[in-house]
This record gives structure tokens, C-alpha cells and sequence, in this order.
């Protein structure tokens, strides 16, 4: 089966305090259902490093579900440009998320990379992202 992903990370500051969100969806019988919605806080962090955070959670829950179709959206062009291979990985920190996500996706017999700048998924990936990071002010 093959499933959509719907991925954001962001920080406040960058780098500053950061989370990570994924929603999966999958179609079936013609109609899209979300199989999965996840998001956590990743401590301090870019904003890209808290973009590949996402993607790598959804990857690694992908995999543990045996999915191995997978069509990705992210906000991040950045992220998306690096893994079809646009762009090169430049940054340190990057080079370890991004060597980890390909890693990952060997064992994924399709895959497909969207730069999604608007979209309700990727709108709600967003507002999961910020209702971490303000869960975690109002804890301190």
C-alpha cells in the first residue's frame, strides 16, 4: 500500500527549542484516512535539523509497518532539493540526518519527494510543532 507523509519540524530560535511532526495517510477504497499522527520535542535544534527529524521519525515508522511505497510533502525546500539529490548536503549536522534518511530508505521500493508549501496536513504538522514547543514554555 502505498501512504502519503506529511512532515514539519521547527525551532524557536535557530538554533533554540524544537519539535518534529509526521501524519501519515493512506487511500483507501478512494478515500484518504490518517493512519498515523506523531509529533515530540527534539531539545535543542535548526529548524532543518528539526525538518529531518520528521522525516526520520516517519521513516522509522514506516518501516516498522512495513510500508515500503511511501510519497512525502514536506515545507522544507532545503530537505526536499537534498534528498532527490538537487542539492548538496552541506552543513555537519545535516550530513548525519541526511546519510541516516537514505539509510532508511533503502528498504523503500518507491518513493517520491514534494516541496508542499500549502497544504492542511502539512498546516497541522505545523500547529503540532508549535503546540509542543508551547506545552514545554509552560512547563518551565
Amino acid at each position: 500500500m502505498r501512504i502519503a507523509i506529511y512532515t514539519d519540524g521547527g525551532a524557536r530560535g535557530n538554533p533554540g527549542p524544537a519539535a518534529s511532526a509526521f501524519i501519515a495517510v493512506a487511500e483507501r477504497e478512494g478515500k484518504d484516512r490518517i493512519i498515523r499522527k506523531y509529533g515530540e520535542y527534539i531539545g535543542k535544534a535548526t529548524n532543518n535539523l528539526a525538518e529531518y527529524r520528521a522525516l526520520i521519525m516517519a521513516l522509522e515508522w514506516a518501516s516498522s509497518r512495513g510500508f515500503r511505497e511511501l510519497d512525502f510533502h514536506s515545507d522544507s525546500e532545503l530537505m526536499v532539493k537534498q534528498l532527490r539529490g538537487e542539492y548538496r548536503v552541506r552543513s555537519p549536522g545535516l550530513r548525519k540526518l541526511h546519510s541516516e534518511a537514505m539509510e532508511l530508505l533503502r528498504g523503500v521500493k518507491w518513493r517520491a519527494f514534494h516541496h508542499t508549501r500549502e497544504n492542511d496536513l502539512i498546516s497541522v504538522c505545523d500547529m503540532m510543532v508549535n503546540r509542543i514547543l508551547d506545552s514545554r514554555n509552560r512547563l518551565k
